[in-house]
């Protein structure tokens, strides 16, 4: 037995063509020297998934229940993780981290996992053997003092991967208008082995708890550039300070506009700037700015 397809075409009265197809079940016999064909069924309203199971099994194939024919063994998470890591590449993270090794695997893999699904150091560790990151980049048997380690050697290349950040968004070819964003920000926290915890203004709501403040500098899209922590009691001024000595002393950048809100940048603190450019005048030999 078969499936037999027979197409005809009709024509009507206003000359319209119309195509029609048969989907027959059929024997082919024998009779003396003759072919006969039987019809046995027809198939031409069964939907089309209905008449491809009939005719694979007429061919002699064999199905199963879809799902059946494999067992899970395990299952891991891949497709945000792989979105966010080739993103990563496409910037160019891996290479401004710095040179391939063990710790900037680490590090990379940190920073996915940040954006991805934020948690703690160990709760991550755990996470990569669940994901395609961790078997993609090699961290998978990770121990927590390496983590702990590329840390560490992440903080050491800072001021190299800071430097690159503000060639690339501060220069002044890239940036003709020489503006720069900086705002202050703080988190709460609980312990007290932190150097830099300590009670101050908290923009969280948490004031019987100590805290750090983290300052942000970015360009003027809103892209970070630098950040520096501070202990939890630093203000707003003071802060803005150390970040204006950072662009001048580290980014060499001696004509830039920093924008900040009014709590930040006071009186005082203009002319601390002052004095700032005057002491540049004076080693240079040339005009503040």
């Amino acid at each position: 037995m078969h499936v037999a397809r027979t197409s005809t075409k009709y024509v009507d009265k206003t000359g319209n063509v119309r195509h029609y197809e048969s989907l027959l079940v059929r024997r082919t016999f024998r009779e003396g020297a003759k072919v006969r064909h039987e019809t046995l069924a027809n198939l031409s309203k069964l939907p089309a998934k209905t008449v491809a199971a009939i005719e694979a099994t007429l061919k002699g194939q064999t199905l199963v229940a879809a799902g059946s024919e494999f067992t899970i063994a395990r299952c891991l998470q891949h497709g945000h993780v792989a979105a966010v890591a080739a993103m990563a590449r496409r910037l160019g993270l891996p290479a401004l981290l710095g040179p391939p090794c063990r710790s900037r695997e680490l590090a990379l893999g940190l920073i996915i996992s940040r954006v991805v699904k934020p948690a703690s150091k160990l709760r991550t560790r755990s996470w990569w053997a669940d994901t395609t990151l961790g078997a993609d980049l090699g961290i998978t048997d990770a121990s927590t003092d390496e983590i702990y380690a590329a840390m560490d050697w992440l903080v050491g290349r800072q001021d190299a991967i800071e430097k690159k950040l503000a060639a690339k968004h501060l220069g002044p070819q890239v940036n003709p208008s020489g503006m720069a964003l900086f705002d202050l920000s703080s988190t709460w926290m609980t312990g007290n082995h932190c150097e830099l915890a300590a009670r101050g203004y908290s923009r969280d709501g948490k004031k019987g708890l100590p805290q750090i403040n983290f300052g942000l500098l970015g360009d003027r899209e809103g892209r970070p550039v630098a950040v520096r922590v501070f202990a939890g009691n630093t203000a707003d001024p003071a802060a803005f300070t150390k970040i204006v000595t950072v662009v001048k002393d580290t980014f060499k950048l001696d004509n830039l506009v920093m924008v900040g809100d009014r709590g930040m940048i006071t009186t005082a603190r203009v002319n601390a700037l002052r004095e700032l450019n005057d002491d540049a005048k004076r080693v240079s030999g040339g005009s503040p700015r």
